[in-house]
């Protein structure tokens, strides 16, 4: 007998009725915890759908705390409401099965989906060879980068390599002793989360923003107070309006090239942000995690704030390497130690072999000329791309810096999250809005990596899409 009863008269896409079966069926006893449910090929067998529509499903049902996934076993359901939860504070602490979703998609694609929605550079753009290379050289050296930890606070002439180029480059003044170094900025923004929020805490940020950053702050419990992102930055007037009635301790935003609208914040916005901070007496905790990707000088708000009420945090793994995971927080010296050992207890340190590959790249010129090359041919992808865009039925976002992204829609639909779930069946891996707002609202817009869409094959694929969809 089939587990869920499905409709096919109705516009509910099927993913989304299995899930809400099976969430009855557990919540009213009819499937007691610990059972275990049909596999995936016979759930798809006896209810007449694909099995990639029951993997997106469980999927889903994992990330709510439905189902347990046992390798080699199976799934099972188990108690989504166990005694010992987390009082209800008016927070969602489960709500983050898109978000899983996406990024599952994303790292388990293998070469079967083209990820048109991606967050990476493909690898041909980048330079394996150089890294190759590095590697070896250090291989070949004497020295503690191969079996022992590092500092607490990372390499050591890596800190002080970028204190030394935030100035020149984007007028930041920073010494070493305000720079820890990180795995990649994931690690830098669960740092601050950890050391300077708590439960119930609320924060701003941007609507739409980074959706593995409004996961962790869900998962931790934080309010998200949502500021919506034009193309000139942040509604300033909606920032202070919500700042005065939630009184947010911090507030997350990109000034630059934001993921996953591509858009700056104008000088005139920038300013107006860190009077807010300074009126409504909150931290900003700017990720510039792209900033070596923009063709424009654009000022940071550390730049105007000098790390006074500004933390600021990038990473090397968008233009170097995923694998090496090295990123940076610059901030207050008081805070920089205190984050210091929060990252030694929760992760001891960070890998030497990689900073010290990191340094290395800095300091030959390497890197530079990387950054000056992907510049240009994301420039050039942009310019083609939003012609092709348009042609297709596909409406986007112009900012004058351009971006590795586009933010797009198509005319007629509404809500993307459907045409991404069906774009998979077609070979196409999109990344729907509604993983990039706090609340996982629904959105009709998505983010399109200009990298992987600047493509014949690709376009016509997008072209037709909404086509197969409708079929």
């Amino acid at each position: 007998m089939p587990l869920v009863t499905l409709r096919r008269n109705t516009a509910r896409p099927l993913v989304d009725q299995i899930v809400e079966g099976i969430i009855r069926a557990i919540d009213g006893h009819d499937v007691r915890p610990g059972a275990k449910l049909p596999s995936i090929r016979n759930f798809a067998k006896d209810h007449g759908v694909s099995r990639f529509t029951v993997v997106d499903a469980y999927d889903r049902l994992v990330a709510q705390g439905y189902l347990s996934s046992r390798r080699g076993s199976g799934f099972y359901a188990i108690d989504p409401h166990p005694h010992h939860s987390i009082p209800d504070q008016g927070v969602n602490y489960r709500n983050n099965e898109e978000v899983v979703w996406l990024i599952r998609r994303l790292l388990d694609s293998g070469h079967d989906l083209t990820l048109v929605g991606g967050p990476w550079l493909p690898r041909s753009w980048l330079d394996e060879a150089a890294l190759r290379k590095g590697l070896r050289h250090l291989a070949g050296q004497d020295g503690d980068h191969i079996l022992d930890y590092g500092h607490p606070a990372g390499f050591g002439p890596l800190r002080e390599q970028i204190a030394e180029v935030l100035l020149p480059e984007i007028g930041i003044k920073a010494s070493p002793s305000q720079i820890l170094l990180t795995t990649g900025a994931s690690q830098a923004l669960d740092l601050v989360i950890r050391h300077l929020l708590k439960p119930g805490d609320a924060v701003l940020v941007d609507d739409p923003g980074y959706y593995n950053l409004f996961g962790n702050l869900r998962a931790s419990g934080i309010r998200l107070i949502s500021v919506p992102r034009g193309l000139k930055g942040p509604d300033v007037d909606v920032l202070e309006a919500k700042a005065a009635e939630t009184h947010p301790k911090l507030y997350f935003t990109q000034s630059v090239l934001q993921n996953p609208t591509g858009t700056s914040m104008s000088p005139a916005v920038t300013h107006r942000v860190l009077q807010a901070a300074v009126n409504h007496d909150f931290l900003v905790v700017e990720d510039d995690i792209f900033s070596d990707l923009s063709l424009e000088n654009i000022p940071r708000l550390a730049t105007l704030d000098q790390l006074s009420r500004v933390i600021y945090l990038r990473s090397f793994s968008k233009t170097l390497s995923g694998s090496l995971r090295v990123g940076f927080i610059a901030s207050s010296p008081l805070l920089i130690q205190s984050l210091t050992e929060t990252k030694m207890v929760t992760s001891i340190t960070t890998s030497l072999l990689a900073e010290k590959l990191i340094h290395q790249m800095l300091t030959d010129g390497h890197y530079r000329k990387l950054t000056a090359r992907l510049r240009t041919k994301i420039g050039d992808a942009n310019s083609r791309l939003h012609d092709a865009f348009d042609k297709i039925g596909i409406t986007t976002i112009a900012p004058d810096n351009p971006s590795m992204f586009l933010w797009g829609r198509y005319r007629d639909i509404e809500d993307s999250l459907p045409i991404a779930e069906h774009a998979s069946h077609e070979g196409l891996l999109l990344a729907p809005g509604t993983v990039f707002r706090p609340s996982l609202q629904p959105s009709p817009w998505m983010r399109f990596n200009v990298a992987v869409c600047d493509n014949p094959g690709v376009l016509k694929k997008l072209k037709f899409l909404p086509d197969t969809l409708r079929r």
